[in-house]
């Protein structure tokens, strides 16, 4: 069976020492979110986490791992990031019929992803221990180690892209790694590892198991996984995180986000419009960073939520493969139910839906898939649940301020703080701003503008630690002091 067969397969199974694990345990239907059929299954096996525990422990240990030079571990980074763009059109369905994007979307995606195994590759190549002196004969050299092995538990909406944030600083610092995708969306992750071992990464280093909320929990507390990393919502961030801290070990999350979007009365409009829409309605809204309230400035609203409205009503609903689709369905039958939910909440709240609201009209072989328009609320209040709770959908609000203190006290009036945009033509206000804002990443004329050299994470209850840029090498690695003194001992007893 070649390395790539197992995204044809109708069993996805835990990816263990190079090898697919036979198929036991629960089996967890999965299902196309554009036509609400069953594709495939997965399996879920608590003994893989054993097994997949062990394997990255011995890998890790190895000389075949360990004795590495850096530029050894730079070389194989570099090949599966270029084995990851060659293989985007296979692996951007698989992300696909897991969350609902278009395959145009997710392929690009793909492509995108490889960038971070260079970016991590470069900054392996270029990091020297640092070298500092105490005294006249002693001197300290101070280097990072890695951790040993780290679990990455990943999302549904992002499991190989997101995934590969955590994964590439990871081993390029010298850890092992064991991927836990969501149950629902185990393919790429499981190519992802197939792509490791083509690269030549030694057995281990890249395992993948599959799991539920109790697996996760069971390699989280794991007695030999030193980290764990962790991408998905607040609350789950929240339990899991308590449990790992509790067994002195590192964590670093990345949780649930309620972005705020500013429009000041200064603003290029027409480009605040479409940073707004692309904000908040690509890959159907599922995204952590998504721009879901929109603060407009009196002076503007009327003018903005018109052109709002239009743009909106671009965007083209379809079938993933579809080359014409902008976003697809969202990606499961409970997002589905709990995204009308918050919609029909809003609604007997008092707000007023201006565009969307409902399913579009489908294809009759769609009709069971879990579509829902861009859909625009006005006339809300900063105390309803749609505005203060993560939807994780196409679901946007639109409230109108005042005075520049109102649109802040707005923006920093939730639990969450993962990011902001705000535009205006003040570059006072621009640094002043910037500043108030309660968010670990703030956009300035621009928004979602994600960059692997940028790091990213939360504040509040959004995250803890940071991803991507040079500071994720500090997450997934330990520092260590060696002093050295080359002079004679001093003795403190002498007179």
């Amino acid at each position: 069976m070649s390395p790539f067969e197992s995204q044809c397969n109708t069993a996805f199974t835990s990816f263990v020492d190079g090898r697919s694990l036979p198929a036991q345990g629960q089996s967890i239907p999965l299902v196309d979110p554009a036509t609400g059929k069953i594709w495939a299954y997965s399996h879920v096996d608590e003994s893989a986490v054993e097994l997949a525990v062990g394997s990255a422990s011995d890998a890790y240990a190895s000389a075949a791992w360990a004795e590495l030079a850096p530029a050894e571990r730079a070389a194989l980074l570099r090949k599966l990031g270029d084995l990851i763009a060659s293989h985007a059109e296979a692996l951007g369905p698989l992300e696909s019929l897991a969350n609902g994007k278009s395959h145009a979307a997710t392929a690009a995606e793909m492509r995108a992803t490889s960038q971070w195994y260079h970016f991590y590759a470069s900054a392996l190549e270029t990091h020297d221990d640092i070298l500092r002196t105490v005294s006249r004969t002693m001197e300290a050299q101070v280097i990072r180690e890695p951790l040993g092995v780290v679990v990455a538990i990943t999302p549904f909406n992002g499991a190989l892209s997101l995934g590969s944030w955590k994964l590439a600083p990871a081993l390029a610092m010298g850890n092992a790694v064991i991927l836990k995708p969501p149950a629902e969306a185990p393919g790429s992750s499981i190519m992802l590892a197939e792509l490791a071992l083509q690269a030549g990464f030694p057995k281990g280093i890249v395992n993948v198991v599959i799991g539920d909320a109790v697996v996760s929990e069971t390699l989280a507390t794991h007695p030999k996984v030193a980290m764990v990393s962790f991408t998905g919502s607040t609350a789950t961030a929240r339990i899991l995180g308590a449990k790992v801290a509790g067994g002195m070990k590192r964590f670093v999350c990345e949780a649930g986000g309620k972005s705020a979007h500013i429009v000041f009365e200064d603003a290029d409009l027409g480009s605040a419009v479409i940073a707004a829409t692309q904000g908040a309605f690509s890959a159907t809204g599922q995204t952590c960073v998504a721009g879901s309230r929109v603060l407009v400035h009196a002076s503007l609203y009327d003018a903005f939520v018109e052109r709002y409205i239009a743009s909106a009503r671009r965007i083209r609903i379809g079938h993933p493969a579809s080359a014409r689709s902008h976003i697809g369905p969202v990606a499961s039958r409970r997002q589905y139910d709990r995204i009308n939910a918050y919609i029909a909440e809003a609604v007997a709240a008092g707000g007023r839906v201006v565009l969307g609201g409902a399913g579009p009209s489908m294809d009759p072989e769609l009709a069971e898939g879990f579509w829902i328009e861009p859909t625009i609320i006005v006339d809300v209040t900063s105390d309803m649940r749609v505005c203060r709770e993560e939807i994780f959908g196409p679901v946007v609000t639109v409230q109108s301020f005042q005075t520049e203190d109102e649109a802040i006290a707005i923006a920093n009036g939730v639990e969450y703080g993962l990011a902001a945009g705000f535009w205006t033509k003040d570059l006072r206000r621009a640094r002043r701003v910037s500043r108030r804002l309660q968010a670990g990443t703030v956009w300035v004329n621009t928004y979602r503008a994600i960059n692997l050299r940028v790091p990213f994470g939360g504040f509040k209850q959004s995250g803890i630690g940071r991803e991507n840029g040079l500071e994720a090498l500090d997450e997934f690695s330990q520092i260590k002091a060696v002093v050295t003194d080359y002079g004679p001992a001093a003795d403190p007893f002498a007179h």
